[in-house]
């Protein structure tokens, strides 16, 4: 969290009008007011005392940052919802994209629109985790780009869409599902997938962590 620290600190001068003029170094930070009285000339000085000496600060203050606080406030906002199901459903899909949420989407709809939908969130986990891995490209569209990686992709290119489709809407959703972590998915750290029907060689050196539907996900 933020933090900002404030420190207060002053030297408070005695003046007798021009006539008496005392001073004491201090070597402190903590400056108090005090009550206005009449001086005169012939009104005596009063040496400092122990009682007079000024307190210390021994600790800082520290206040949190009004950003800090509304981020604690944003935290709090991630729809609530007792399956993912209901999380799909409530999940507002009404904004367009950007070309990295379209690359994620578009990985679920195409990799996994006829699976549960454990599985298609799995798929988009698949697709964030290598962007988060130093051993693939950092971002969606460079992960889903990537030569020989997804086979819906053909010639560099994502095929179309149906946008007006159940499919889509429910894609769009589990995108954003899984990018902001507003649902664990059982593929946790996997970074490959194949499906049931095929077994590539490089799956005997994977460590299986989920199978979901007609999908295998390895680490």
């Amino acid at each position: 969290m933020a933090r900002k620290t404030h420190f207060a600190g002053a030297v408070t001068f005695v003046t007798a009008l021009g006539f008496t003029f005392a001073s004491a170094e201090l070597s402190g930070a903590n400056a108090q007011q005090g009550v206005e009285t009449e001086v005169t000339a012939s009104t005596p000085v009063p040496a400092l005392t122990d009682e007079t000496v000024p307190v210390f600060v021994s600790e800082p203050v520290v206040q949190p940052l009004p950003e800090a606080e509304e981020a604690e406030e944003t935290a709090t906002d991630a729809p609530q919802a007792s399956s993912l199901r209901e999380l799909v459903r409530i999940t507002d899909t009404s904004a367009d994209l950007s070309r990295e949420m379209e690359c994620l989407a578009g990985t679920v709809y195409f990799e996994s629109r006829g699976e549960p939908l454990a599985g298609q969130l799995a798929v988009a986990q698949v697709v964030i985790n290598r962007a988060e891995s130093s051993r693939f490209p950092s971002s969606y569209c460079g992960v889903v780009y990537q030569r020989s990686q997804f086979s819906f992709v053909k010639g560099g290119k994502m095929p179309r869409i149906t946008r007006s489709s159940t499919a889509w809407k429910r894609a769009k959703a589990i995108a954003r599902i899984a990018h902001e972590g507003h649902w664990d998915s059982e593929a946790r750290d996997s970074l490959y997938f194949h499906a049931t029907y095929v077994r590539p060689s490089w799956s005997y050196r994977k460590a299986k962590r989920a199978a979901i539907s007609t999908h295998i996900f390895y680490r």
